[in-house]
């Protein structure tokens, strides 16, 4: 019988838990679930990150409710699958980020989301803290997903890239020569921006389709400002998130312009950043590129989709599902083999993704509930 793992997370955008019941090798996606994040604790995580400041105990108890809905994602999912615990290998949990400092003087990473409560309450053993021990290694702790997407993407024939947007997007360029190694690294703000300025003047959690951003202009100017943030000339291994890219950002950007700019072409602009930010990463590092895989939220961003194929063109844009996998559960995939890697004793970091002295194996690994899960 083959083996079976689960994949759960919460992305960059923050909207919702995600978990995903598969098979390995071959890849097979089971069973899928998503549990929205309640209104109330996706703000206290904004204001978190944005503000950058917050008491030991309101942090700690948020370690905690995080864990406590990741476990009841998982039993709902098992219960969605008509599957029991004890069929379940283990849970790659990546948790959810809070802050990401590669550049700082002592690097680090910070997921919440407390791996013990997933696997008391679910009874699996749960791999977690997957970032640290790269950095640790002198990586960036990320991107993490180039591995997996060199292990099921890859293709002898053409020059491949996948692309994950997600609250960030990050790029894995996949050689036709497996011996010329994998690359890639976070290109800079994917959905994030975009979500947070609707949210702001539309009260809506995100542009559906594209649909605002196509109603409005690309102001150039304001690209122009955006692009010059240094982040988007550094040379990789580079990685960035939620705590870089934010609202804070944006505003502090528009205020040195000094212009009142329609809303909806400050939505263009931000879609344009994507887009172009994504095509400088490509002709920049892989300009032999045939076809570029997009995953992640993004890829059900009509507008975005349609700026990325003008922007790449002869380069063909198309998603994951082409070739078996939906674009939203990717990620999830990702660190459901993960979690195989480590619990089989395999590297899951690609030093020269991350910038990591060496491979190394990643996470740290919590026994499941021995009366829960007999296989513990």
């Amino acid at each position: 019988m083959a083996q079976r793992y689960i994949g759960l997370l919460s992305g960059t955008s923050m909207d919702a838990i995600d978990a995903a019941l598969v098979e390995l090798e071959p890849l097979r996606l089971l069973t899928t679930h998503t549990v929205p994040m309640p209104a109330a604790l996706r703000q206290q995580l904004f204001t978190l990150i944005e503000r950058r400041t917050t008491s030991l105990e309101d942090l700690g108890a948020l370690d905690i409710r995080l864990g406590r809905l990741f476990a009841e994602t998982v039993i709902e999912l098992l219960a969605k699958a008509q599957a029991s615990a004890a069929e379940v290998q283990a849970i790659g949990s990546h948790g959810q980020t809070i802050y990401h400092w590669a550049h700082a003087p002592d690097p680090f990473t910070l997921q919440l989301g407390d791996p013990n409560t997933i696997a008391e309450i679910t009874g699996i053993t749960t791999v977690a803290d997957f970032r640290r021990r790269d950095l640790a290694a002198g990586g960036q702790g990320a991107p993490l997903a180039p591995a997996f997407h060199a292990a099921f993407l890859s293709t002898p024939h053409h020059h491949r890239a996948v692309l994950n947007i997600g609250g960030m997007a990050n790029i894995s360029f996949l050689p036709t020569d497996s011996e010329k190694g994998v690359w890639g690294f976070d290109t800079g703000p994917g959905n994030t921006l975009m979500d947070g300025w609707i949210l702001r003047h539309l009260n809506k959690p995100l542009d559906r389709d594209g649909c605002w951003a196509a109603s409005g202009q690309i102001n150039e100017m304001l690209l122009q400002h955006l692009l010059a943030d240094p982040f988007f000339s550094l040379s990789p291994p580079k990685s960035t998130g939620r705590e870089y890219f934010n609202m804070a950002w944006l505003d502090h950007i528009l205020g040195k312009m000094r212009a009142k700019l329609p809303p909806a072409d400050v939505q263009a602009t931000l879609c344009a950043l994507t887009t172009t930010s994504i095509k400088l990463a490509v002709q920049n590092f892989s300009p032999q590129t045939e076809e570029l895989l997009v995953c992640g939220g993004g890829a059900n961003n009509k507008t975005l989709m349609e700026e990325l194929q003008k922007l790449l063109t002869p380069c063909r844009v198309t998603t994951t599902a082409t070739y078996g996998i939906p674009p939203q559960w990717v990620e999830a995939c990702a660190f459901a083999w993960l979690a195989k890697q480590t619990l089989e004793g395999h590297p899951g970091n690609l030093p020269e993704v991350t910038g990591a002295r060496h491979p190394v194996i990643l996470g740290a690994i919590y026994a499941g509930n021995a009366a829960a899960n007999s296989r513990v």
